[in-house]
């Protein structure tokens, strides 16, 4: 993002003059007091220079700016001119001691004006006044008054005018701006709570900060004179996160899911406290049994907590949800509702996909189940479903793909919470789908195994009515014109003719019978495909069992070897066949390879498609490799018991 001029000057002052401050600074004050507050301007100057720099309008960023101006001046440079004892020490001492004010009245107009920069209403308009009142009342009772004497090397306040009720005006000052600092928080909780939309994800984003700086700098006061070591570091740190979150907050809240994390927040720290509990508890019973030393007790403990954790973090997710979620928690009910009455089967499981866009009041939501054979995301009807180029999860089982959701107005964190309700019915839609397009497909090959019997069938009635069996009429009309002759030698020539006649007919037969089971099937798959390979005009490796077995096995396999090599001799130029038959796991295997162009694919009505059908039609599998360049592989796996 580019910085427009006068804030990304604003952040080079800031910059330049903590730079001076921790040079002068350095080795005369902890050194993570020079380097954390350095970083904390440098932090809230460079959010305000974004944030201004985006969105010119709106004084959140002017206000970082000012305020890291402020510190980078006011304290840190003043305290580090102050420390090395620079002309104008007192100005410089003075600067130090009454920079806080301004800098916490800074605090006082982002809460009230954040996220756009105007008050949550006109009533409202008395905090920043009152405030800025208070600021000027403690400020002149600070700097004025005679017992500021611990802030100045001589310890004596040189700008003190006893005139002056100080003790009054401080007083005042500071009960105004202390209630114009809670009244801003209040009003950053009011907004908070009517706010929805992009607004109440802004709000969210920075509220979670500020609680974390309400904990974090009343315990850094406590500590300062106990620890001051870990004190000074929380304060910092807290005071880091406020512009970094607030920058975060306006310029990318879209980017991170902040329901999530304060879920996630509240969920997991009271699961914590409740096991540290429970811990406690079993170990203080089994302790007064067993003796507080005993290894059981820790490992009883252990199971107890460990037993324990799944349920109640069910428990407590369930109890947040409908306190601080009551529409995320009445969607997961109503998934719930809906997966019971699945098991009753009382609902479809395709209506999953209705029910999830009525929950996420998302109609253009989309349910894709994934099919692992063919790789493919398909709609819950089975129809495909190309990339639209919108949101989607993924939904997944145990590592295993179960579908996917594509949605365009659903809120990410109630659908993936939906999602992981509801996986159960997404599941079984898959295993409908999946059942359907299998049943589809068995009736496909049904079908085309049928048509292939029919065809297969009407193409023998015609060549027996057109060849054979009219050759056989004319053979038989013939002999009986030789029975009627009075000698030999007349009967011969028709006899001569009749034989003939035979002989084509027997031809006819043999074309006829082409395709069936050769008569070497009475003697086994071996000796069938030895005579394949004996036939072949290209050089066949058979390697092949003796044993026997079904008969519609065996046929198959032939003609699986039969169709593989033929393909192989007339489509693939091949100069090398195998054909190899083996039993494995209770199957026939039957594998032939060529050393072929390759390229070769099941296609529509094509002879491997058949073959496909038929080994399917036995429950078997059949794969064919073919990459072109590479050779045929096709391998049938045939089911023919142990």
């Amino acid at each position: 993002m580019r910085v427009r001029r006068v804030p990304g000057l604003l952040l080079g002052v800031v910059v330049a003059a903590e730079v001076v401050a921790t040079l002068l600074a350095w080795d005369l004050e902890p050194r993570w007091d020079t380097v954390l507050y350095a970083v904390f301007s440098v932090v809230t100057a460079g959010a305000g220079a974004l944030i201004a720099s985006r969105h010119p309008r709106n004084p959140i960023g002017w206000l970082f700016c000012a305020g890291a101006l402020v510190t980078a001046l006011g304290s840190e440079l003043a305290q580090a001119w102050a420390l090395r004892g620079l002309p104008g020490v007192t100005v410089a001492e003075l600067l130090m001691a009454t920079s806080w004010l301004p800098s916490g009245y800074g605090w006082i107009l982002t809460f009230v004006l954040f996220p756009d920069g105007h008050l949550p209403g006109r009533r409202w308009q008395v905090v920043p006044w009152a405030g800025g009142v208070g600021l000027l009342l403690a400020v002149a009772g600070w700097a004025l008054s005679p017992d500021r004497t611990v802030e100045f090397r001589g310890g004596r306040n040189p700008y003190a005018v006893d005139a002056v009720p100080t003790d009054e005006l401080l007083a005042v000052g500071m009960t105004l701006f202390v209630g114009a600092m809670l009244a801003s928080a209040v009003a950053l909780a009011v907004r908070l709570r009517r706010s929805s939309g992009d607004e109440r994800q802004q709000l969210r984003w920075f509220a979670l900060a500020a609680m974390a700086a309400c904990v974090a700098l009343p315990a850094s006061f406590a500590l300062w004179y106990v620890v001051p070591v870990v004190a000074g570091p929380l304060a910092a740190v807290a005071l880091t996160a406020l512009p970094v979150v607030a920058c975060l907050a306006i310029l990318r809240y879209r980017l991170y899911d902040i329901d999530v994390i304060i879920d996630r927040t509240v969920v997991y720290g009271t699961v914590t406290g409740l096991l540290a509990a429970v811990y406690g508890v079993t170990t203080l019973v089994l302790g007064t049994g067993l003796g507080g030393g005993s290894v059981w007790v820790t490992a009883a403990a252990t199971l107890a907590v460990a037993a324990a954790f799944r349920p109640l973090r069910d428990r407590v997710q369930d109890l947040v949800d409908r306190r601080f979620h009551r529409d995320r928690y009445e969607a997961v009910r109503r998934m719930t509702g809906f997966l019971e009455a699945l098991r009753a089967g009382q609902a479809a499981p395709e209506q999953v996909r209705d029910l999830l866009r009525e929950l996420t009041g998302d109609a253009g939501l989309d349910l894709l189940v994934f099919l692992p054979e063919s790789r493919l995301y398909v709609r819950p009807d089975g129809s495909p479903a190309p990339d639209d180029g919108r949101d989607r999860l993924d939904v997944e089982r145990a590592g295993q793909p179960l579908g996917r959701v594509s949605y365009t107005d659903a809120d990410p964190a109630l659908l993936r919470r939906l999602l992981e309700a509801g996986g159960l019915a997404i599941e079984i839609t898959r295993l409908h789908v999946e059942l359907r397009r299998q049943l589809d497909e068995v009736r496909a090959s049904r079908a085309r195994i049928v048509d292939a019997a029919g065809e297969e069938r009407r193409r023998l009635e015609r060549d027996l009515h057109d060849g054979a069996q009219q050759r056989l009429v004319s053979i038989g009309l013939a002999l009986r014109h030789a029975q009627h002759q009075s000698t030999v030698e007349d009967a011969r020539p028709v006899l001569e003719e009749a034989l003939s006649e035979v002989r084509l007919a027997i031809d006819e037969l043999r074309e006829l019978a082409r395709g069936l089971p050769p008569a070497q099937l009475d003697a086994g798959l071996a000796p069938a495909f030895r005579e394949l390979a004996r036939r072949s005009a290209v050089p066949v490796e058979v390697s092949a069992p003796r044993e026997r077995f079904d008969r519609g096995i065996e046929g198959a396999a032939y003609f699986i070897g039969c169709e593989a090599v033929t393909n192989a001799v007339k489509h693939a130029h091949a100069t090398r066949i195998t054909l190899r038959a083996a039993r494995a796991d209770g199957r026939l295997v039957v594998t032939v390879t060529d050393d072929g162009v390759g390229g070769a694919a099941p296609a529509r009505g094509s002879g491997l498609d058949g073959l496909a059908d038929r080994v399917a039609a036995l429950g078997g599998v059949l794969r064919v490799d073919s990459r072109p360049g590479t050779g045929t592989r096709v391998t049938a796996e045939l089911p023919c018991g142990s």
